[in-house]
């Protein structure tokens, strides 16, 4: 919250995104004005007035159909209210004395009942004080109210931090809503994660709704900082139950969530130990900890070893995960914008292009370059950083297959390369499971693999697991119920309808039911408790056919075909929609990105991208930092013309 409300007021008071071929009648009527609406001047035909026109500054005037001109002079209501408080202050013609404590303030009734629902009440309402010259307050400091009154005569009030929360309740009291609003928009512009709580609360008290709104979405915009501060330390078990039940907290992992609740327990562990079972069985999504996590709080944290109870609710959520369950809840929908971001492809040569398009303003943004040209690349992103997977580099100057693991940071559009994969992967599928990266497949030179492995991105590290039965390039990967799923690809003799799940547990591959059609360098998401295959190459034509598998039922089922036939594309989903990126049509590589509907099952071309491509690395993220929290404001990245 802003600082200790002090009595020193300042006021002028009287006190003072071919991937196989690359491998990779004109209306004159007047408008209406503030002095009043055209029906108010003369009854007539909607032709008969005449645009308003400003002849100075302070008069502005617009003819009636008549012939009559009304005049507005802009001026005269400052005049008139400068006349009336330079009586006020030589106490002529005032009808009224208010009392403070012991300080008196000359006023003229018609000007406080004009300003203030509460005076009109009071002088208008058959009240006693209808007739009394002198009227006591109570409950306000007479600093407060020599602002105010002010306000009342000349518009203009100061507010600082020293009497923000002084003078809003009183505003309320009085109903002066200008000055209502004029401190909601200073607490506003002082949210900071070290007050945003308390501002929020002190809103919902008073009952400011758009205030509280704005607190809100800045706690949960800011919820990793919000929870380092005193305020969230001091919050009864209800706030924080409250809190963290929101679902739009920015949070990159459940895991934050759970370690914010862990400090607010220990702040004062005697007392609130014994409150975790609620966190835990409340706001925290214990569902989506991922096992390794659960594993080592069940063995390692104390809270847990002195509360059974908290530690039952765990184990629970634990055995729940291990049995591959669809979660009771769902991930959080963070407040922060999700983009779709695109890195390198295929045109002509592999490229260097890194871009986002943000669905909720349909803008498309330039990032900064991959460190080198790529293309048949595979991204994903963890926690928030956008991870791009071999590929190969096909320019002019080189022709060679990737093993290359790069990151980008969208807090500071910079990258910075990691630990290499064991061997390049061309045309690898990607995905992330429990927190780490799995690269499946894909080829090197005119090797393909079926060799699998798993990069943990807390210690840098790559390890192989267990290879999947068929060897697959052009292969894609989804995840669903913490299964991943290997769909299609190309074994080097055939496109490959078949698909592979794997367990890790158990640390093997399973065989599932195949699509109805060979697909490779098809694109492959997951909604729910679906996955998509989109388009792709059969060997023969490039496909625009859709078809879904639902993993309860082992099936697959066709459903409404895109726009355009696309191979070597990217999908992913955003907002509950399907979004389909680029790829090759056989003759030229696409620009557009269509969106499927599952609600309406159609897809519609919704933008563009800078350029057609094919093999480009697509995964969805938080957008781009645009605060000054994160150090980076939105013009560091470049808006670019939507191109649809």
């Amino acid at each position: 919250m802003p600082a200790t409300v002090c009595n020193c007021f300042v006021g002028n008071s009287s006190l003072g995104d071919a991937a196989e071929a690359c491998h990779c009648g004109p209306d004159k009527m007047a408008n209406p004005t503030p002095i009043r609406s055209k029906k108010d001047v003369i009854p007539c035909t909607p032709t008969g007035d005449q645009e308003e026109k400003s002849q100075t500054e302070d008069i502005t005037f617009r003819k009636a159909c008549n012939g009559s001109v009304i005049f507005k002079s802009n001026r005269h209501p400052n005049s008139a209210f400068k006349q009336l408080n330079e009586l006020r202050q030589s106490k002529t013609l005032c009808d009224v004395t208010l009392v403070v404590e012991t300080v008196k303030f000359h006023a003229h009734k018609c000007v406080l009942a004009a300003s203030s629902l509460y005076f009109k009440a009071m002088f208008t309402g058959g009240f006693d004080e209808c007739e009394k010259k002198n009227i006591e307050l109570k409950d306000i400091h007479p600093c407060c109210f020599s602002q105010i009154v002010d306000f009342m005569y000349t518009s203009e009030i100061t507010i600082t931090e020293c009497n923000v929360l002084e003078l809003l309740p009183k505003a309320i009291m009085f109903h002066l809503k200008d000055i209502i609003d004029a401190c909601s928009m200073f607490l506003e512009q002082e949210l900071d994660p070290s007050n945003a709580i308390g501002i929020s609360l002190y809103a919902q008290q008073h009952g400011l709704m758009d205030l509280q709104k704005t607190a809100q979405e800045f706690v949960c915009r800011n919820f990793t900082k919000v929870s380092e501060s005193d305020e969230f330390l001091n919050l009864n078990s209800r706030e924080i139950v409250t809190l963290i039940k929101y679902d739009k907290l920015n949070v990159w992992c459940e895991s934050e969530v759970y370690n914010a609740c862990i400090r607010w327990v220990r702040h004062d562990e005697g007392k609130r130990k014994a409150c975790f079972d609620k966190l835990l069985g409340g706001g925290i999504r214990c569902e989506h900890l991922t096992p390794d996590f659960l594993r080592e709080q069940l063995e390692k944290c104390d809270i847990l070893h002195s509360e059974p109870k908290c530690k039952d609710i765990l184990s629970k959520y634990f055995k729940e995960l291990t049995l591959h369950k669809a979660p009771p809840r769902p991930k959080r929908n963070p407040i922060a914008a999700c983009v779709i971001y695109t890195a390198g492809g295929y045109l002509r040569q592999s490229l260097t292009n890194m871009e986002c398009y943000c669905p909720e303003d349909d803008r498309w943004y330039r990032l900064a370059y991959l460190p080198e040209p790529r293309s048949g690349l595979s991204a994903a992103t963890i926690h928030g950083f956008f991870y791009a997977v071999g590929g190969r580099n096909n320019t002019s100057e080189a022709n060679t297959d990737s093993n290359r693991l790069d990151v980008y940071n969208p807090l500071t559009n910079q990258w910075h390369s990691r630990a290499p994969m064991s061997v390049p992967r061309n045309r690898v599928g990607v995905a992330v499971l429990d927190g780490q990266l799995y690269a499946v497949g894909g080829s090197q030179g005119c090797h393909q693999h079926n060799s699998v492995e798993r990069y943990d991105p807390d210690l840098n590290r790559w390890e192989n697991i267990a290879s999947m039965r068929t060897k697959r390039l052009g292969v894609v990967c989804a995840i669903v119920n913490r299964l991943l799923y290997a769909v299609g690809g190309y074994d080097g003799q055939e496109r490959l309808s078949s698909v592979e799940c794997y367990h890790p547990e158990n640390d093997e591959w399973i065989t599932v039911s195949p699509m109805n059609t060979k697909r490779s360098g098809a694109g492959v998401t997951s909604l729910g408790d679906y996955i998509f295959a989109v388009g792709g190459y059969d060997g023969v034509n490039q496909l625009n056919s859709v078809e879904r598998y639902d993993v309860k039922k082992d099936t697959w089922e066709f459903i409404a075909p895109m726009n355009s036939r696309r191979s070597a594309l990217s999908v992913d989903v955003v907002g509950g929609k399907l979004y389909a990126l680029g790829g090759y049509d056989g003759q030229e590589f696409l620009s557009s990105v269509e969106c499927y509907d599952p609600e309406t099952s159609r897809w519609t071309i919704v933008t563009n991208m800078t350029s057609g491509r094919s093999g480009a690395g697509v995964a969805v993220g938080m957008e781009p930092c645009r605060t000054g929290l994160c150090g980076v404001r939105r013009n560091a990245a470049q808006v670019m013309t939507n191109a649809s």
